[in-house]
């Protein structure tokens, strides 16, 4: 064995991928037997590389690595890791930020299109013995529409381009996007304060930074549509989960439709979960059988460039080692 290779954590149903990837280097795979700290340092400590996929790597943790070169977050947001202590300990910080871009965006279509709908709510009354459209009422034809995008990344580009095939038209808002990249698809950028007030369906795809949490929260909800729904397949912590409640409760806003939550998974008296204008899936809108594997293959490779001599090609913090 050349390398170890520490993994903190996992999702996946077994690690042929990783390991097959990690032969190309002669590296053995190393898997902590739970997320706490102690456990992740059992495997991790004299590790030359570190993947995680939702354990949190501390500074308390990346402290105490005494060989990592590496650590790479197998996903694209990277909240759980502390850069920081990484970038002072000399370690590369790497994601996978090109994967899943159809997968997501397909998924925050299907909920827009199901809050505009009213799908859930009529299907739930089917099913509970009414036949009746009136409980659903009103209903709005997708045309016409306005489509807000709160961040204009990767992802919603391809939202962009799905929400226009079915009539909507898209406006953004992100401080870091040009009117002139925006217009090659046919996307107005705007304040936040105007996509609030003008957007009938919002749908939020901004990294979790600290400029950014509960960037949608009471005051902003306030300033939506009565008729406007809310969709996050983001980070859970963009929304405030109790003003997002309340605004639900209230019918301030129509509806909302969440792949993320601030707590994952939600408590069993999670209050959203009593209502009936919300839609919750559990943080599912990566996947596909494909975008699995990808995933795995993409973080995997991150590992062999560094551990050949290479820079990562997905290089967080870079500017730590200009």
């Amino acid at each position: 064995m050349t390398h170890k290779v520490a993994m903190a954590d996992t999702i996946f149903p077994d690690f042929i991928v990783e390991e097959n990837i990690l032969k190309e280097v002669d590296a053995k795979l190393f898997i902590a037997k739970d997320k706490t700290e102690d456990a992740i340092l059992e495997v991790a400590k004299d590790a030359d590389a570190l993947v995680t996929v939702y354990a949190e790597i501390t500074r308390g943790i990346i402290e105490k690595l005494e060989k990592c070169k590496i650590i790479v977050r197998c996903g694209i947001g990277v909240n759980n890791i502390d850069i920081p202590a990484a970038s002072e300990k000399g370690i590369y910080v790497a994601n996978v930020p090109d994967y899943c871009w159809d997968e997501v965006s397909d998924h925050a279509i299907t909920l827009a299109l199901a809050l505009e709908r009213k799908i859930f709510l009529l299907d739930r009354k089917v099913k509970s013995g009414s036949w009746s459209l009136e409980e659903a009422k009103p209903i709005f034809g997708l045309s016409g529409q306005t489509f807000g995008l709160v961040g204009f990344g990767n992802i919603p580009k391809e939202v962009a381009k799905k929400a226009q095939a079915f009539g909507f038209k898209v406006i953004a808002y992100d401080p870091y996007v040009s009117q002139e990249v925006a217009d090659k698809y046919n996307v107005k950028m705007v304040s936040l304060e105007e996509l609030l007030k003008t957007s009938d369906v919002i749908s939020i795809h901004a990294p979790l930074v600290d400029a950014t949490y509960h960037i949608i929260n009471k005051e902003a909800l306030e300033l939506m549509k009565p008729t406007a729904f809310l969709v996050n397949t983001a980070r859970g912590p963009l929304v405030d989960t109790k003003a997002l409640y309340e605004a639900l409760k209230s019918k301030k806003i129509a509806g909302a439709a969440l792949d993320v939550l601030e707590t994952e998974p939600p408590a069993k008296d999670e209050p959203l979960l009593t209502l009936d204008n919300i839609i919750i899936t559990p943080h599912t809108a990566y996947y596909s059988e494909a975008s699995s594997i990808n995933l795995r293959k993409l973080a995997f490779t991150e590992v062999i460039r560094v551990l050949k001599g290479e820079y990562p090609k997905n290089f967080v913090n870079k500017k730590a080692f200009q």
